[in-house]
């Protein structure tokens, strides 16, 4: 068995102001795994540094070249093989890096159990939910949008003070139901409630995403009872997470993302416990290229019937991964860095 983790940067095409930072580039991290004339590939995309509770990209190097693979070392000496990949969330760390970390072994893991079973992730999971998506764009700067023309939904990126009224005024031209995301930035009920009014004025607003800080469910709920819908976000890291959420009412939405939750096994129990209790959900991510992108479409389209933070990626420059037969159906291009050592 080898073990390569590559990493590879690019420049999105259409950079996004957000609350916190400017996405404007990103790193992908891609894990190579290797058994006998078998090959898988796994995708994540970390932020450049730790934020509201998410691990930076080095912090996530450092777990997959320490912990992780000694650990599956362990284990592959142990039993003679490779774990499935519905095993990782018992197998990972509390720490946040040790989910993404995690949730990059566990893609490399399915896509090799994929190519030697001959089969693909529809005929897997099956398609149960709406495989609608969302667009993300961004109200805090006037720069040009993304295509939004396949979007049923929009994501818009907003901070105390930060709409532009020309960026306003597109946003109703538009005419799509919005989700106002703060990404853990307001500072007050009454600043929240002005925002929602005020783009509520000009398009429906289905949701406002993570207000306050992750973990603060009392600030949520109080908020939630002055009428606002809200979603939670950055909150939303366990099974645990999900039924304080609905236990207090912080929220009648949830976005689960899986890197951040160690992976679409865990992803899958989250979006299912989320509907037992009432929650109506969606997936996101973390602006990855198609090969962990196509995962995240798949998991939407089979446990969602909300639109999805799925739709491709643009990038600026050549994308880091290309296609590969079988599988997720990608693998990393030959742009990329080799980091660590090969082997357990």
């Amino acid at each position: 068995m080898d073990v390569t983790l590559w990493r590879a940067r690019t420049e999105l095409a259409r950079p996004v102001a957000a609350g916190p930072q400017r996405h404007a580039t990103r790193d992908h991290l891609f894990l190579e795994l290797r058994e006998g004339e078998h090959v898988g590939y796994g995708e994540v995309a970390p932020q450049p540094t730790e934020v509201n509770g998410d691990p930076g990209v080095d912090d996530v190097v450092g777990e997959v070249e320490g912990p992780l693979r000694r650990r599956l070392g362990e284990i592959y000496h142990r039993e003679g093989s490779l774990p499935d990949w519905s095993r990782t969330p018992a197998l990972r760390d509390d720490r946040a890096a040790s989910a993404w970390a995690w949730a990059l072994l566990e893609m490399a893991l399915l896509d090799l159990s994929l190519r030697s079973g001959g089969d693909d992730l529809v005929t897997r999971w099956g398609v149960g939910g709406s495989g609608e998506t969302v667009a993300t764009v961004s109200l805090i700067e006037a720069t040009p949008w993304g295509d939004v023309a396949g979007a049923s939904r929009v994501r818009a990126k907003v901070r105390p003070g930060g709409i532009l009224p020309e960026m306003l005024e597109r946003l109703g031209d538009l005419g799509r139901p919005v989700i106002l995301d703060y990404n853990a930035t307001a500072v007050d009920d009454d600043e929240v409630l002005a925002t929602w009014r005020r783009v509520a004025d000009v398009v429906p607003v289905v949701a406002v995403e993570q207000p306050y800080a992750p973990g603060n469910v009392a600030a949520h709920a109080r908020l939630a009872r002055r009428g606002i819908p809200l979603s939670m976000d950055e909150g939303v890291r366990s099974v645990a997470d999900v039924r304080q959420i609905a236990r207090y009412g912080a929220a009648t939405m949830v976005c689960v993302k899986p890197a951040r939750v160690g992976g679409v096994a865990s992803a899958r129990s989250l979006l299912r416990e989320a509907g037992r209790l009432g929650l109506r959900s969606y997936v996101g991510g973390f602006f990855e290229s198609e090969l962990a992108r196509g995962v995240t479409r798949a998991l939407a389209a089979a446990e969602c019937r909300e639109p999805s933070d799925a739709a491709p990626v643009a990038f600026a420059g050549a994308s880091p991964v290309e296609p590969l037969e079988g599988g997720l159906g990608w693998r990393p291009a030959s742009a990329r860095q080799e980091l660590g050592a090969r082997g357990v």
